[in-house]
């Protein structure tokens, strides 16, 4: 077994649908430009209100990616 050593950003993504959704959207957006993601963590969820009713959810998660030698 091998010896890993990560680095991690966090990233927010937003959705109409759902915080699944939300949190889909952003870790397909990062991996557009980071290789090796391994990881994630929920950080935070919130929404925007839009006429009493959920506009958006909006969630922050923390992604590690391998570090690569």
């Amino acid at each position: 077994m091998s010896d890993h050593v990560y680095k991690h950003i966090d990233v927010t993504g937003s959705s109409k649908t759902s915080s699944d959704d939300a949190i889909r959207r952003a870790i397909a957006k990062a991996g557009e430009s980071i290789r090796g993601m391994r990881w994630f963590k929920v950080l935070e969820t919130r929404g925007e209100i839009e006429r009493n009713g959920i506009g958006y959810w909006q969630v922050t998660v923390q992604i590690g990616f391998e570090i690569e030698s």
